[in-house]
């Protein structure tokens, strides 16, 4: 796992889970702090010992450049959290869309005809490509106005109609059938107050401290909630796969997390 900061990250207890349980023999996984200006030479570095690597904030957009090959789908959204070592090279995937779809899944959401969006970075590019699979709607709610210009290319890519707007509208995003934070801690704690009389599905990204202020707010009203801990679940089944070409073990990866 490479991201900055990655001290909190639960990925190598997850990985590690899967590893024994497939009997494994050999594997391990582990966090590396990494920022944008050093991910290329970190992955020039490894050895062919290195079968993958995961990759949080801020490399999801930047991964991109350091890939020998982007699969479609990553390109289409813009944004990688996953590289495997291929004959050829690294080849960049994005597992965070697929997973953020069977987290939707288990919760019971199939499709929906609207989305609110808050954030719009790469976890937000992935979010766009769940609502295709969700035939949604997406209005997103960006705290800099530029950053939905930069998702409407995604949008476009995928089919989706993406409607911006201001942040100071975000207590709006509550009126949605399914809204998806993907803000940095703190960001959207002042939804807390909104009006979830609604009952939304709310999907919070966040999973470090856990419930956000926002979750909980959203959970005491009646809300379902998916939490940033199944996105992370899912997300990490595909790497794994990815990473071994073994079927995870999904079971022992949920106990561990």
């Amino acid at each position: 796992m490479l991201g900055s900061p990655v001290s909190h990250s639960r990925s190598p207890a997850i990985h590690n889970a899967g590893y024994a349980a497939a009997s494994l023999a050999g594997w391990e996984y582990t966090a590396i702090e990494c920022d944008e200006a050093g991910l290329p030479g970190l992955v020039e570095s490894l050895g062919p010992e290195w079968a993958g690597l995961s990759l949080t904030m801020p490399l999801k957009e930047v991964a991109l450049a350091v890939a020998g090959l982007v699969d479609p789908f990553a390109a289409a959204i813009g944004a990688a959290n996953t590289l495997v070592r291929r004959p050829y090279g690294w080849h960049a995937y994005n597992t965070d869309a697929p997973g953020m779809v069977r987290a939707l899944l288990e919760a019971g959401v199939a499709r929906t005809p609207r989305l609110a969006l808050l954030g719009a970075g790469g976890t937000a590019r992935a979010a766009i490509a769940a609502a295709a699979s969700l035939a949604a709607d997406v209005t997103v709610y960006t705290r800099r106005p530029a950053a939905a210009d930069e998702l409407r290319p995604v949008a476009e890519a995928l089919d989706v109609e993406l409607t911006a707007a201001p942040w100071s509208a975000a207590a709006e995003a509550t009126t949605a059938p399914v809204v998806i934070s993907t803000v940095p801690k703190g960001a959207a704690d002042h939804l807390a107050t909104a009006d979830f009389s609604g009952r939304p599905m709310v999907f919070d990204a966040i999973y470090d401290p856990w419930p956000t202020p926002l979750a909980a707010a959203a959970r005491a009203a009646g809300c379902p909630i998916v939490s940033g801990l199944d996105l992370l679940l899912w997300q990490a089944v595909d790497q794994f796969e990815l990473f071994t070409s073994a079927k995870a073990p999904v079971a022992a990866m949920r106990a561990a997390l």
